[in-house]
C-alpha cells in the first residue's frame, strides 16, 4: 500500500525525523483514496507547519487551516455579520470603561485524547490562565519553550497592556488592564489565542518534555493530530468528544506537498476535495467543470511591498513615494487577480469599518517617478526584492507579481533583483535587515482595525518579527494607543483615519491589493464555510454522495500566472 498510508509516522517522531527532511509525497492509491471518500476529504492547501502552537505562529497553514481544527478560542467571530460571539467563554462582562474583563467559562468542554495524552478533567479557568500566562509571564516555565517568541501578542505589547489575571472560580476568570482597551476582546477571538491544557503542560514538565507541548498538540477542538509528515501532509482524526457534537467526517488529509497547476490536477482528478486559495487564472476552469463548486467572499486581508526604511536610499520618503509612482497596480490586478481583487487604497481592507474611502497612496506615473528619482540623483538603484515563494490567500502568484514589479522598476532605471525565500528562512533573513523590499500580506480573524495596524507597523512590531519595514513613528503609535483607550465608535473611526493618513504620507509601506477569499471544492463536499476571517472549523464538513457530474470536455490546466 502506497500514499498517505506508508508513510504514516506517529507524532512521537514528530519533530525529529519528519522535520529533518522527506522525500516527495506520493499520490494516495486508489484503494486508500476511496477510504477517504467515505470516512473523510482531503483538503490541499500550499504551506509550510512550523509550529502546531498559533500562539507561536506569524501567519501560514497553522492560523489559515490548522488551527480552527485543533483548538477553541474563548471567543469567535460570526463570518456573516462580523460580530464577537460565544465560544469557550459563554458570556462575558465589561467593566471599569473597557479596562477590566471578567469571562464565564462553558462547563463540561473535554480536551482531545491522543496517544501521547489523556485528560482526566474538563477544561477550565486554570487552563486559560496557562495560556494566556506562558505569553505574558516571563518567568512561566513555559515561556521560552521552543524560542519563546509569540509575535501576534508581542507586536501589541501585550504583556504591557494586561496589569493581572486572577481567578474567580472554576470557570470564570478575570483580566485587568492598565489602561483601557477597546481591542482587547478581538485579540482574544483571534487564532492566535487558542486554549491550551494546562494538565498536559503540567505532565510534560514531570517528564521532561515541555518541548512537546507545541508539537504534540493538545486542544478541545473538533479533530485531533493523528500523524504528519513534513512539507506533505497530515491527518486529522475525529474528537467524537467535541463539545458542540460530534464532527461530521471522521479524518481530513491535509495535503501540504503540491503548488500551482499540480494542486489544480489534484482536484480535477478527484485526489483533492478541496482546493484552499486556487490561483485567479484557474476560475474559468473551476467555473466550466460541473463536477466542481467555487466559493468567493471579501476578505480581511492585505498585500503590500514592504520598504526596509532603515537602509538607504529607501530612508528617504521621497525615494519610496518614486518607487510607488512607478508600480503600475491596475496591471497587477489582470495578470495577478483576474478580477478577484480590489486595488488597496489602505493598509485597511474596504470591508474595515475603519476603512477611510478618501485614502489615496500613489497612482501610477513613472514620468513623475522617472523625474523624482532623477533630481535626487537616484539614477543607478540596485535593489533586493524577497519574494515568498508559496501562494498566499492575499496573493495567489508572488513570484509573477514580483516580476511586474522588477519590470516596471526597471522602466524608470531602478535594478530590482529577485531573491525567492521560503518559511523560516524567509522570516530570518528579513530580521536582519538586509533586503530592500519584500512581498508581504496580512490576514486577520479579528475585525478590529488594531489587528492590522500595531502587528505590521507598530514600534512594538519591530521585536516581534512581523514589521518588516522596520519603521518606527512615536506619532503613528500614540495614534493607536488613542484608539484603543475610546469606547465610542465615531472617536476610534477619526483616530485610525489620522493613522491611515500618516502611512499615506510617510509610505513604509505601499498597499497593493485586497483579495477575495476563494475555495474550490468537488460537487459532493457540503458544509464548507468560507469566512472573510481564516479558516472556518471542519466540523460540519460531510459529503453527498451521489451520481458524479461529468464534464463536456476534458478541463486544460495553464501554468500558473497565465490565463487559461
Amino acid at each position: 500500500m502506497s500514499g498517505y498510508t506508508s508513510c504514516l509516522i506517529k507524532i512521537g517522531a514528530l519533530f525529529s525525523a519528519c522535520l529533518i527532511g522527506s522525500a516527495f509525497a506520493a499520490a494516495p492509491a486508489q484503494t486508500q483514496r476511496e477510504d477517504i471518500r467515505h470516512s473523510g476529504f482531503v483538503y490541499c492547501v500550499n504551506g509550510v507547519v512550523n509550529t502546531f502552537n498559533p500562539q507561536m505562529a506569524r501567519s501560514g497553514v497553522i492560523i489559515d487551516t490548522l488551527a480552527a481544527q485543533l483548538y477553541d478560542r474563548l471567543l469567535d467571530v460570526d463570518p456573516y455579520t462580523y460580530r464577537l460571539m460565544p465560544e469557550l467563554a459563554q458570556r462575558w462582562e465589561v467593566l471599569d470603561n473597557g479596562a477590566t474583563y471578567r469571562l464565564y467559562l462553558r462547563h463540561d468542554v473535554p480536551f482531545q485524547t491522543t496517544d501521547w495524552f489523556t485528560p482526566t478533567r474538563p477544561l477550565n479557568a486554570d487552563d486559560v490562565i496557562f495560556s494566556l500566562q506562558r505569553m505574558l509571564d516571563k518567568t512561566h516555565p513555559y515561556h521560552d519553550v521552543n524560542g519563546g517568541e509569540y509575535p501576534y501578542f508581542t507586536s501589541l505589547q501585550f504583556a504591557d497592556v494586561v496589569q493581572s489575571i486572577r481567578k474567580l472560580g472554576d470557570y470564570a476568570l478575570e483580566i485587568r488592564l492598565n489602561s483601557p482597551d477597546a481591542s482587547f476582546l478581538w485579540h482574544l477571538a483571534t487564532h492566535y489565542a487558542p486554549v491550551l491544557s494546562a494538565e498536559y503542560g503540567q505532565q510534560l514538565i514531570k517528564q521532561d518534555r515541555k518541548e512537546l507541548l507545541d508539537r504534540e498538540p493538545v486542544g478541545t477542538g473538533p479533530y485531533r493530530l493523528e500523524a504528519y509528515r513534513s512539507g506533505q501532509y497530515l491527518r486529522l482524526m475525529r474528537n467524537d468528544r467535541y463539545w458542540r457534537g460530534k464532527p461530521r467526517m471522521q479524518q481530513v488529509v491535509v495535503d501540504l506537498g503540491v503548488g500551482g497547476t499540480g494542486r489544480l490536477s489534484k482536484l480535477l482528478t478527484g485526489e483533492c476535495d478541496v482546493l484552499a486559495y486556487p490561483a485567479a487564472n484557474q476560475l474559468p476552469i473551476l467555473r466550466n467543470d460541473p463536477r466542481l463548486r467555487l466559493s468567493l467572499r471579501p476578505g480581511m486581508n492585505i498585500a503590500y511591498l514592504a520598504f526596509n526604511v532603515r537602509k538607504p536610499p529607501l530612508d528617504d520618503m521621497r525615494i519610496r513615494r518614486a518607487i510607488a509612482l512607478a508600480i503600475n497596480n491596475d496591471r497587477l490586478m489582470q495578470s495577478i487577480y483576474y478580477g478577484t481583487a480590489e486595488t488597496a487604497a489602505s493598509l485597511l481592507p474596504r470591508a474595515s469599518w475603519a476603512y477611510d474611502s478618501e485614502s489615496r497612496i500613489t497612482e501610477y506615473n513613472p514620468e513623475e517617478a522617472r523625474h523624482l528619482l532623477t533630481t535626487l540623483g537616484a539614477t543607478d538603484l540596485n535593489l533586493k526584492l524577497w519574494v515568498p515563494v508559496a501562494s498566499q490567500s492575499y496573493n495567489p502568484s508572488p513570484l509573477k507579481t514580483a516580476e511586474l514589479i522588477q519590470a516596471d522598476l526597471a522602466q524608470v532605471g531602478v535594478k530590482v533583483t529577485i531573491v525567492p525565500v521560503e518559511g523560516r528562512f524567509q522570516e530570518a533573513r528579513l530580521m536582519e535587515m538586509s533586503h530592500d523590499l519584500t512581498l508581504s500580506g496580512w490576514i486577520t480573524d479579528s475585525n478590529d482595525p488594531d489587528s492590522f495596524f500595531r502587528p505590521l507597523l507598530s514600534c512594538a512590531a519591530i521585536h516581534s518579527q512581523t514589521n518588516y519595514t522596520h519603521w518606527c513613528d512615536p506619532t503613528f503609535d500614540s495614534v493607536l494607543q488613542s484608539a484603543l483607550t475610546s469606547q465610542q465608535l465615531a472617536k476610534r473611526i477619526e483616530y485610525y483615519q489620522q493613522a491611515q493618513q500618516i502611512l499615506a504620507q510617510q509610505l513604509p509601506v505601499l498597499p497593493l491589493a485586497s483579495s477575495l477569499r476563494m475555495l474550490a471544492y468537488r460537487y459532493d463536499m457540503k458544509g464548507l464555510i468560507l469566512s472573510p476571517f481564516g479558516n472556518a472549523s471542519f466540523a460540519g464538513v460531510y459529503r453527498e454522495l451521489g451520481e458524479t457530474p461529468t464534464p463536456e470536455a476534458p478541463p486544460q490546466v495553464g501554468k500558473e500566472g497565465e490565463q487559461p
